[in-house]
Protein backbone atom coordinates (compact mmCIF):
# COMPACT_ATOMS: atom_id res chain seq x y z
CA UNK A 1 0.00 0.00 0.00
CA UNK A 2 1.28 3.32 -1.00
CA UNK A 3 2.00 5.89 1.65
CA UNK A 4 -0.38 8.68 -0.66
CA UNK A 5 -2.42 7.93 -3.48
CA UNK A 6 -4.44 10.77 -5.55
CA UNK A 7 -6.96 8.95 -7.82
CA UNK A 8 -9.12 10.01 -10.61
CA UNK A 9 -8.82 13.67 -9.62
CA UNK A 10 -10.76 15.90 -11.35
CA UNK A 11 -11.09 19.82 -10.96
CA UNK A 12 -13.21 22.20 -13.03
CA UNK A 13 -12.99 25.86 -13.26
CA UNK A 14 -15.81 27.99 -15.48
CA UNK A 15 -15.14 27.05 -18.96
CA UNK A 16 -12.26 24.69 -18.61
CA UNK A 17 -11.17 21.14 -17.41
CA UNK A 18 -7.97 22.23 -15.54
CA UNK A 19 -7.65 18.60 -14.08
CA UNK A 20 -9.22 15.54 -16.05
CA UNK A 21 -8.27 11.69 -14.39
CA UNK A 22 -5.41 12.56 -12.73
CA UNK A 23 -3.07 9.81 -10.58
CA UNK A 24 -0.37 9.73 -8.50
CA UNK A 25 1.48 7.43 -5.75
CA UNK A 26 3.90 8.13 -3.52
CA UNK A 27 5.40 5.82 -1.44
CA UNK A 28 7.42 6.58 2.11
CA UNK A 29 11.12 7.67 1.43
CA UNK A 30 10.55 8.79 -2.04
CA UNK A 31 11.13 11.37 -4.04
CA UNK A 32 8.54 12.06 -6.74
CA UNK A 33 8.95 14.88 -9.87
CA UNK A 34 5.92 16.28 -11.54
CA UNK A 35 6.67 17.68 -14.85
CA UNK A 36 4.41 19.45 -17.36
CA UNK A 37 3.93 22.53 -19.03
CA UNK A 38 2.77 25.84 -18.10
CA UNK A 39 -0.94 25.35 -17.53
CA UNK A 40 -1.11 21.39 -17.48
CA UNK A 41 -2.17 21.17 -13.97
CA UNK A 42 0.31 20.65 -11.63
CA UNK A 43 -0.49 23.86 -9.56
CA UNK A 44 -4.15 22.74 -9.44
CA UNK A 45 -3.23 19.37 -8.06
CA UNK A 46 -1.36 20.26 -5.52
CA UNK A 47 -3.68 23.23 -4.17
CA UNK A 48 -6.05 19.91 -4.34
CA UNK A 49 -3.55 17.75 -2.14
CA UNK A 50 -3.00 20.84 0.19
CA UNK A 51 -6.60 21.67 1.10
CA UNK A 52 -6.41 24.86 -0.65
CA UNK A 53 -9.07 23.90 -3.08
CA UNK A 54 -11.11 22.18 -0.52
CA UNK A 55 -13.03 18.61 -0.33
CA UNK A 56 -16.73 19.47 -2.59
CA UNK A 57 -14.72 21.70 -5.42
CA UNK A 58 -13.42 18.66 -6.98
CA UNK A 59 -13.72 15.06 -8.08
CA UNK A 60 -11.95 11.93 -6.97
CA UNK A 61 -9.95 10.79 -3.82
CA UNK A 62 -6.97 11.13 -1.72
CA UNK A 63 -5.91 8.79 0.73
CA UNK A 64 -2.92 8.91 3.15
CA UNK A 65 -2.09 5.33 4.67
CA UNK A 66 -5.15 3.80 3.16
CA UNK A 67 -7.15 6.43 4.88
CA UNK A 68 -9.64 8.62 2.81
CA UNK A 69 -8.87 12.54 3.52
CA UNK A 70 -11.17 15.25 3.14
CA UNK A 71 -9.33 18.79 3.53
CA UNK A 72 -10.75 22.18 3.99
CA UNK A 73 -8.05 24.26 4.37
CA UNK A 74 -4.17 24.23 4.40
CA UNK A 75 -4.36 24.00 8.07
CA UNK A 76 -6.22 20.62 7.79
CA UNK A 77 -3.41 19.24 5.14
CA UNK A 78 -0.67 20.01 7.76
CA UNK A 79 -2.21 18.56 10.51
CA UNK A 80 -2.35 14.98 8.60
CA UNK A 81 1.48 15.83 7.74
CA UNK A 82 1.80 17.46 4.66
CA UNK A 83 3.81 20.48 4.22
CA UNK A 84 3.67 22.79 0.89
CA UNK A 85 6.78 24.57 0.09
CA UNK A 86 5.26 27.18 -2.15
CA UNK A 87 7.65 29.48 -5.18
CA UNK A 88 6.78 32.30 -3.20
CA UNK A 89 7.53 31.64 0.21
CA UNK A 90 5.22 32.24 2.93
CA UNK A 91 7.68 34.12 5.80
CA UNK A 92 7.42 37.31 7.14
CA UNK A 93 10.67 38.70 6.42
CA UNK A 94 10.84 41.26 9.68
CA UNK A 95 10.23 38.97 11.84
CA UNK A 96 12.96 36.54 13.12
CA UNK A 97 14.38 33.13 11.95
CA UNK A 98 12.32 31.69 15.42
CA UNK A 99 9.26 33.73 14.75
CA UNK A 100 9.01 32.53 11.20
CA UNK A 101 8.94 29.25 12.14
CA UNK A 102 6.36 28.92 14.95
CA UNK A 103 4.37 31.73 13.59
CA UNK A 104 0.73 30.73 14.41
CA UNK A 105 1.54 27.97 16.43
CA UNK A 106 3.54 30.01 19.36
CA UNK A 107 3.34 28.25 22.53
CA UNK A 108 1.37 30.44 25.07
CA UNK A 109 0.63 30.88 29.01
CA UNK A 110 -2.20 33.09 30.32
CA UNK A 111 -2.40 34.44 26.72
CA UNK A 112 1.68 35.45 26.73
CA UNK A 113 4.04 33.75 24.32
CA UNK A 114 6.24 31.50 26.22
CA UNK A 115 9.73 32.81 24.34
CA UNK A 116 11.64 30.12 25.93
CA UNK A 117 9.82 27.05 24.62
CA UNK A 118 9.85 28.75 21.43
CA UNK A 119 13.58 29.43 20.94
CA UNK A 120 13.56 25.44 21.90
CA UNK A 121 11.34 24.40 19.30
CA UNK A 122 12.86 26.42 16.68
CA UNK A 123 16.41 25.09 17.74
CA UNK A 124 15.30 21.29 17.11
CA UNK A 125 13.72 22.26 13.78
CA UNK A 126 16.96 24.24 12.84
CA UNK A 127 18.74 21.17 13.44
CA UNK A 128 16.51 18.87 11.64
CA UNK A 129 17.15 21.12 8.82
CA UNK A 130 20.71 20.94 9.25
CA UNK A 131 20.77 24.93 9.19
CA UNK A 132 23.33 26.99 11.12
CA UNK A 133 21.66 30.80 11.35
CA UNK A 134 21.16 33.15 14.49
CA UNK A 135 17.05 32.31 16.10
CA UNK A 136 16.76 36.06 16.41
CA UNK A 137 18.21 36.75 13.32
CA UNK A 138 15.46 38.70 11.07
CA UNK A 139 14.39 36.56 7.85
CA UNK A 140 14.94 39.94 5.43
CA UNK A 141 18.84 39.51 6.46
CA UNK A 142 18.85 36.23 4.94
CA UNK A 143 19.88 34.71 1.43
CA UNK A 144 17.17 33.26 -0.82
CA UNK A 145 18.50 29.70 0.29
CA UNK A 146 18.92 30.03 3.64
CA UNK A 147 15.16 31.41 3.64
CA UNK A 148 14.30 28.21 1.76
CA UNK A 149 15.82 26.29 4.15
CA UNK A 150 13.90 28.13 7.29
CA UNK A 151 10.67 27.65 5.23
CA UNK A 152 11.78 23.93 5.20
CA UNK A 153 12.59 23.64 8.79
CA UNK A 154 9.10 25.19 9.93
CA UNK A 155 7.72 22.22 7.82
CA UNK A 156 9.61 19.61 9.91
CA UNK A 157 8.99 21.32 12.92
CA UNK A 158 5.33 20.45 12.38
CA UNK A 159 6.50 16.68 11.99
CA UNK A 160 5.85 16.85 7.98
CA UNK A 161 6.08 13.10 6.74
CA UNK A 162 5.19 14.97 3.11
CA UNK A 163 6.91 17.59 1.48
CA UNK A 164 5.38 19.55 -1.69
CA UNK A 165 8.02 21.19 -3.11
CA UNK A 166 6.54 24.04 -6.13
CA UNK A 167 9.67 25.08 -8.13
CA UNK A 168 12.07 25.24 -5.12
CA UNK A 169 15.11 26.09 -6.86
CA UNK A 170 13.54 28.94 -8.96
CA UNK A 171 15.66 31.84 -7.34
CA UNK A 172 18.74 29.80 -5.84
CA UNK A 173 21.92 30.19 -7.10
CA UNK A 174 23.78 27.19 -8.43
CA UNK A 175 25.58 26.41 -4.99
CA UNK A 176 22.22 26.63 -3.11
CA UNK A 177 20.58 24.34 -5.71
CA UNK A 178 22.85 22.21 -4.84
CA UNK A 179 22.46 22.16 -1.21
CA UNK A 180 19.07 22.02 -0.98
CA UNK A 181 18.90 18.97 -3.43
CA UNK A 182 21.70 17.33 -0.87
CA UNK A 183 18.87 18.17 2.13
CA UNK A 184 16.25 16.76 0.30
CA UNK A 185 18.22 13.06 -0.12
CA UNK A 186 18.89 13.35 3.12
CA UNK A 187 15.01 13.52 4.11
CA UNK A 188 14.68 10.69 1.72
CA UNK A 189 17.06 8.55 3.94
CA UNK A 190 14.79 9.48 7.24
CA UNK A 191 11.68 8.12 5.72
CA UNK A 192 10.64 11.81 4.39
CA UNK A 193 8.66 11.91 0.71
CA UNK A 194 8.70 14.79 -1.17
CA UNK A 195 6.66 15.64 -4.39
CA UNK A 196 8.91 18.33 -6.26
CA UNK A 197 7.99 20.21 -8.93
CA UNK A 198 10.44 21.48 -11.41
CA UNK A 199 11.22 23.13 -14.88
CA UNK A 200 14.90 21.97 -14.40
CA UNK A 201 14.93 18.47 -15.72
CA UNK A 202 18.35 18.27 -14.26
CA UNK A 203 17.52 18.10 -10.90
CA UNK A 204 14.41 15.95 -11.38
CA UNK A 205 17.31 13.32 -12.81
CA UNK A 206 19.44 14.30 -9.93
CA UNK A 207 17.04 14.19 -7.00
CA UNK A 208 13.73 11.97 -8.06
CA UNK A 209 12.79 8.06 -7.99
CA UNK A 210 10.08 8.98 -10.45
CA UNK A 211 8.69 11.14 -12.46
CA UNK A 212 4.66 11.53 -13.39
CA UNK A 213 3.81 13.80 -16.75
CA UNK A 214 1.14 16.18 -17.05
CA UNK A 215 -0.21 17.10 -20.07
CA UNK A 216 -3.34 19.47 -20.61
CA UNK A 217 -5.00 18.13 -17.33
CA UNK A 218 -4.14 14.79 -17.52
CA UNK A 219 -1.35 12.63 -16.54
CA UNK A 220 -0.27 10.71 -19.71
CA UNK A 221 3.13 8.91 -18.10
CA UNK A 222 4.78 7.88 -14.72
CA UNK A 223 8.00 6.12 -15.08
CA UNK A 224 11.16 5.66 -12.99
CA UNK A 225 14.16 8.17 -14.14
CA UNK A 226 16.66 5.63 -14.81
CA UNK A 227 13.88 3.82 -17.13
CA UNK A 228 13.11 7.05 -19.35
CA UNK A 229 15.31 10.05 -20.76
CA UNK A 230 15.02 13.87 -20.31
CA UNK A 231 13.96 13.60 -23.93
CA UNK A 232 11.40 11.13 -23.71
CA UNK A 233 9.90 13.31 -20.48
CA UNK A 234 9.88 16.57 -22.97
CA UNK A 235 8.10 14.24 -25.45
CA UNK A 236 5.70 13.64 -23.34
CA UNK A 237 4.67 17.12 -22.13
CA UNK A 238 4.51 18.43 -25.66
CA UNK A 239 2.67 15.73 -27.60
CA UNK A 240 5.63 14.54 -30.16
CA UNK A 241 8.73 13.24 -30.42
CA UNK A 242 11.83 15.64 -29.29
CA UNK A 243 14.73 14.70 -31.31
CA UNK A 244 17.45 16.88 -30.09
CA UNK A 245 17.18 19.35 -27.60
CA UNK A 246 19.80 21.71 -28.38
CA UNK A 247 19.40 21.77 -32.61
CA UNK A 248 22.76 23.60 -33.02
CA UNK A 249 22.91 23.52 -37.11
CA UNK A 250 25.87 22.97 -39.20
CA UNK A 251 29.09 25.57 -38.39
CA UNK A 252 28.70 29.11 -40.07
CA UNK A 253 29.92 29.78 -43.20
CA UNK A 254 28.25 33.39 -43.74
CA UNK A 255 30.22 36.24 -43.42
CA UNK A 256 30.74 38.25 -40.47
CA UNK A 257 27.87 40.64 -39.50
CA UNK A 258 29.04 42.50 -36.07
CA UNK A 259 32.41 43.22 -34.48
CA UNK A 260 32.68 44.58 -31.54
CA UNK A 261 35.98 45.94 -30.46
CA UNK A 262 37.54 47.03 -26.99
CA UNK A 263 33.75 47.60 -25.13
CA UNK A 264 34.28 49.00 -22.23
CA UNK A 265 31.34 50.19 -19.56
CA UNK A 266 32.15 52.35 -16.37
CA UNK A 267 30.43 51.29 -13.27
CA UNK A 268 27.54 53.61 -12.87
CA UNK A 269 28.17 53.99 -9.20
CA UNK A 270 31.85 54.49 -9.33
CA UNK A 271 33.74 55.87 -12.39
CA UNK A 272 36.75 54.31 -11.65
CA UNK A 273 35.63 50.65 -12.19
CA UNK A 274 34.52 49.28 -15.42
CA UNK A 275 31.44 46.88 -15.61
CA UNK A 276 32.73 45.89 -18.94
CA UNK A 277 36.77 46.34 -20.21
CA UNK A 278 38.24 45.70 -23.72
CA UNK A 279 35.71 43.18 -24.67
CA UNK A 280 35.93 42.30 -28.45
CA UNK A 281 34.63 39.89 -30.86
CA UNK A 282 33.00 38.75 -33.90
CA UNK A 283 29.47 37.41 -35.14
CA UNK A 284 28.59 35.43 -38.67
CA UNK A 285 25.31 34.87 -40.28
CA UNK A 286 23.77 32.16 -38.86
CA UNK A 287 26.31 31.32 -35.81
CA UNK A 288 25.21 31.69 -32.35
CA UNK A 289 27.80 32.92 -30.05
CA UNK A 290 27.47 32.70 -26.67
CA UNK A 291 28.32 34.68 -23.51
CA UNK A 292 29.33 33.00 -20.46
CA UNK A 293 30.09 33.63 -16.79
CA UNK A 294 28.78 34.02 -13.41
CA UNK A 295 26.32 36.32 -11.53
CA UNK A 296 27.74 40.02 -12.25
CA UNK A 297 30.19 39.08 -15.04
CA UNK A 298 28.89 41.89 -17.26
CA UNK A 299 26.90 39.87 -19.69
CA UNK A 300 23.76 41.76 -19.67
CA UNK A 301 25.78 44.91 -19.61
CA UNK A 302 27.49 44.06 -22.78
CA UNK A 303 24.32 42.93 -24.46
CA UNK A 304 22.47 46.36 -23.35
CA UNK A 305 24.95 48.77 -24.22
CA UNK A 306 25.21 46.68 -27.93
CA UNK A 307 21.63 47.66 -27.93
CA UNK A 308 22.44 51.47 -27.51
CA UNK A 309 20.71 51.08 -23.95
CA UNK A 310 24.23 51.47 -21.49
CA UNK A 311 23.09 53.27 -18.37
CA UNK A 312 26.70 54.91 -17.95
CA UNK A 313 29.47 55.95 -20.33
CA UNK A 314 30.57 53.56 -22.86
CA UNK A 315 34.04 53.83 -25.41
CA UNK A 316 34.38 51.57 -27.65
CA UNK A 317 33.56 50.69 -31.52
CA UNK A 318 31.42 48.45 -34.21
CA UNK A 319 31.88 46.97 -37.66
CA UNK A 320 28.32 46.15 -39.13
CA UNK A 321 28.02 44.62 -42.26
CA UNK A 322 31.72 46.07 -43.78
CA UNK A 323 31.23 49.64 -42.10
CA UNK A 324 32.62 50.89 -39.15
CA UNK A 325 30.84 52.60 -36.93
CA UNK A 326 30.34 54.20 -33.49
CA UNK A 327 28.31 52.33 -30.40
CA UNK A 328 24.67 52.57 -30.88
CA UNK A 329 23.29 55.99 -28.47
CA UNK A 330 19.71 54.36 -28.60
CA UNK A 331 17.90 51.15 -29.02
CA UNK A 332 15.73 53.02 -31.93
CA UNK A 333 19.27 53.54 -33.42
CA UNK A 334 20.23 49.75 -33.13
CA UNK A 335 16.77 48.67 -33.97
CA UNK A 336 16.95 50.80 -37.44
CA UNK A 337 20.45 49.04 -37.94
CA UNK A 338 19.09 45.48 -37.89
CA UNK A 339 19.83 44.88 -34.08
CA UNK A 340 17.16 43.60 -31.64
CA UNK A 341 17.06 42.84 -27.77
CA UNK A 342 15.41 40.50 -25.83
CA UNK A 343 16.07 41.41 -22.14
CA UNK A 344 16.10 39.29 -19.43
CA UNK A 345 13.21 40.35 -17.77
CA UNK A 346 10.62 40.05 -20.14
CA UNK A 347 7.66 41.55 -17.51
CA UNK A 348 9.98 45.00 -17.23
CA UNK A 349 10.94 45.93 -20.86
CA UNK A 350 9.88 43.35 -23.16
CA UNK A 351 6.16 43.34 -22.51
CA UNK A 352 3.48 45.83 -21.76
CA UNK A 353 1.44 43.34 -20.05
CA UNK A 354 -2.06 45.33 -19.38
CA UNK A 355 -1.80 45.38 -23.43
CA UNK A 356 -2.85 43.14 -26.17
CA UNK A 357 -1.11 39.99 -27.46
CA UNK A 358 -1.31 41.86 -30.96
CA UNK A 359 -0.37 45.23 -29.56
CA UNK A 360 2.84 43.52 -28.35
CA UNK A 361 3.69 41.65 -31.22
CA UNK A 362 3.20 45.04 -33.24
CA UNK A 363 5.15 47.54 -30.98
CA UNK A 364 8.31 47.43 -32.93
CA UNK A 365 6.78 47.42 -36.73
CA UNK A 366 4.02 50.18 -35.97
CA UNK A 367 6.41 52.52 -38.42
CA UNK A 368 6.02 50.00 -41.04
CA UNK A 369 2.82 49.43 -40.98
CA UNK A 370 1.22 52.51 -41.91
CA UNK A 371 -1.17 53.08 -44.98
CA UNK A 372 -2.09 57.09 -45.78
CA UNK A 373 -0.59 58.48 -42.59
CA UNK A 374 -2.97 55.83 -40.46
CA UNK A 375 -2.34 52.69 -38.85
CA UNK A 376 -3.26 50.04 -41.24
CA UNK A 377 -5.16 47.27 -38.91
CA UNK A 378 -6.27 44.89 -41.21
CA UNK A 379 -2.54 44.25 -42.21
CA UNK A 380 -1.50 45.03 -38.57
CA UNK A 381 -3.67 42.02 -37.42
CA UNK A 382 -2.88 39.52 -40.32
CA UNK A 383 1.06 40.00 -39.41
CA UNK A 384 0.39 39.50 -35.80
CA UNK A 385 -1.66 36.32 -36.28
CA UNK A 386 0.69 34.95 -38.46
CA UNK A 387 3.81 35.61 -36.18
CA UNK A 388 1.11 33.89 -33.41
CA UNK A 389 0.67 30.98 -35.35
CA UNK A 390 4.14 30.19 -36.72
CA UNK A 391 5.37 30.89 -32.92
CA UNK A 392 2.51 28.17 -31.70
CA UNK A 393 1.71 31.13 -29.04
CA UNK A 394 -1.52 29.50 -26.87
CA UNK A 395 -3.92 33.08 -26.22
CA UNK A 396 -7.68 32.89 -26.85
CA UNK A 397 -6.97 35.70 -29.04
CA UNK A 398 -4.49 38.03 -30.44
CA UNK A 399 -7.01 41.02 -27.82
CA UNK A 400 -5.94 38.71 -24.80
CA UNK A 401 -3.60 40.64 -22.60
CA UNK A 402 -0.22 39.69 -21.91
CA UNK A 403 -0.34 39.06 -18.13
CA UNK A 404 -2.99 36.08 -18.76
CA UNK A 405 -0.46 34.13 -20.48
CA UNK A 406 2.07 31.57 -19.17
CA UNK A 407 5.70 32.81 -18.87
CA UNK A 408 6.65 30.76 -21.73
CA UNK A 409 3.82 32.53 -23.92
CA UNK A 410 4.88 35.66 -23.04
CA UNK A 411 8.28 35.21 -24.17
CA UNK A 412 7.09 33.73 -27.37
CA UNK A 413 5.20 37.17 -27.64
CA UNK A 414 8.58 39.14 -27.20
CA UNK A 415 10.55 36.71 -29.73
CA UNK A 416 7.99 37.37 -32.16
CA UNK A 417 8.13 41.35 -31.69
CA UNK A 418 11.43 41.47 -32.45
CA UNK A 419 11.29 38.74 -35.42
CA UNK A 420 9.00 41.12 -37.21
CA UNK A 421 11.70 43.74 -37.42
CA UNK A 422 13.25 41.13 -39.48
CA UNK A 423 16.76 41.60 -37.87
CA UNK A 424 20.03 41.00 -38.64
CA UNK A 425 21.68 40.40 -35.01
CA UNK A 426 19.55 39.18 -32.34
CA UNK A 427 20.74 39.64 -28.47
CA UNK A 428 19.23 36.83 -26.57
CA UNK A 429 19.39 37.59 -22.67
CA UNK A 430 18.65 34.07 -20.85
CA UNK A 431 16.04 33.75 -23.06
CA UNK A 432 14.45 30.50 -21.31
CA UNK A 433 14.81 31.75 -17.64
CA UNK A 434 11.15 30.92 -15.86
CA UNK A 435 9.65 28.93 -18.74
CA UNK A 436 9.06 25.35 -18.50
CA UNK A 437 10.96 23.02 -20.64
CA UNK A 438 8.46 22.75 -23.45
CA UNK A 439 8.53 25.96 -24.06
CA UNK A 440 12.71 26.00 -24.10
CA UNK A 441 12.24 23.16 -27.01
CA UNK A 442 10.54 25.58 -28.91
CA UNK A 443 12.72 28.43 -28.20
CA UNK A 444 15.81 26.37 -28.91
CA UNK A 445 14.61 25.08 -32.21
CA UNK A 446 13.40 28.67 -33.08
CA UNK A 447 16.99 29.75 -32.22
CA UNK A 448 18.05 26.78 -34.58
CA UNK A 449 16.14 27.95 -37.26
CA UNK A 450 16.95 31.45 -37.40
CA UNK A 451 20.62 30.86 -37.34
CA UNK A 452 20.00 28.24 -40.16
CA UNK A 453 18.17 31.52 -41.57
CA UNK A 454 21.55 33.50 -41.54
CA UNK A 455 20.72 35.61 -38.60
CA UNK A 456 23.58 36.55 -36.31
CA UNK A 457 22.75 35.44 -32.56
CA UNK A 458 24.32 36.23 -28.98
CA UNK A 459 23.45 34.39 -26.64
CA UNK A 460 23.53 34.70 -22.87
CA UNK A 461 22.69 31.94 -20.43
CA UNK A 462 23.41 31.36 -16.76
CA UNK A 463 22.28 27.68 -17.55
CA UNK A 464 25.54 26.18 -18.71
CA UNK A 465 23.95 22.78 -20.61
CA UNK A 466 21.78 25.31 -22.84
CA UNK A 467 24.51 27.45 -23.25
CA UNK A 468 27.02 25.40 -24.64
CA UNK A 469 24.10 23.24 -25.90
CA UNK A 470 23.04 26.22 -28.43
CA UNK A 471 26.20 27.64 -28.91
CA UNK A 472 28.92 27.65 -32.28
CA UNK A 473 31.82 29.27 -30.36
CA UNK A 474 31.53 30.86 -26.50
CA UNK A 475 33.05 33.96 -24.45
CA UNK A 476 33.42 34.09 -20.74
CA UNK A 477 33.15 36.85 -18.62
CA UNK A 478 34.86 37.65 -15.68
CA UNK A 479 34.90 40.60 -13.68
CA UNK A 480 33.66 42.02 -16.96
CA UNK A 481 37.15 40.94 -19.08
CA UNK A 482 36.97 38.08 -21.57
CA UNK A 483 38.61 35.34 -20.34
CA UNK A 484 38.33 32.22 -22.46
CA UNK A 485 37.26 31.75 -26.13
CA UNK A 486 36.09 28.22 -26.75
CA UNK A 487 34.69 26.57 -30.29
CA UNK A 488 31.78 24.45 -29.13
CA UNK A 489 34.01 21.10 -29.99
CA UNK A 490 36.16 21.43 -26.97
CA UNK A 491 34.18 23.84 -24.57
CA UNK A 492 33.67 21.50 -21.40
CA UNK A 493 31.73 22.27 -18.19
CA UNK A 494 35.27 22.41 -16.21
CA UNK A 495 36.86 24.63 -18.82
CA UNK A 496 34.14 27.19 -19.04
CA UNK A 497 33.97 27.33 -15.27
CA UNK A 498 37.36 27.70 -14.64
CA UNK A 499 37.17 30.93 -17.05
CA UNK A 500 34.36 32.32 -15.60
CA UNK A 501 35.84 31.45 -11.56
CA UNK A 502 39.50 32.22 -11.64
CA UNK A 503 41.02 35.60 -10.90
CA UNK A 504 40.67 37.85 -14.39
Amino acid sequence: MSLLELKDITKDFPGVRALDGVSLTLEKGEIHALCGENGAGKSTLIKILCGVHPQGTYGGDITLDGVRLQFNNLRDSEEKGLALIAQELALVPELSVAENILLGREPTRGGLIQWPQVRQEATRALGLAGLDVALDRPVKELGVGQQQMVEIAKALSKDARILVLDEPTAALTESDTQILLNFLKHLKAKGVSSIYISHRLEEVFQVADRVTVLRDGKSVATERVDRITKLQVIAHMVGREVKDLYPRPRDPTGAVVLGVRGLTLEDPANPWRHVVEKVSFEVKAGEVLGIGGLMGAGRTALLSTLFGAARSRAEGALWLEGKDRPLFQSPREAIAAGVALVSEDRKRYGLVLEAGVGENLSLAVLGRLVRGGFLDHGRIEAECREQAETLRIKTPSLASKANQLSGGNQQKIVLGKWLLTQPKVLLLDEPTRGIDVGAKAEIYALIGELAAKGVAIILVSSDLPELMGLSHRLVVLNQGRPTGLFGWRDATPEKVLAAAALKA
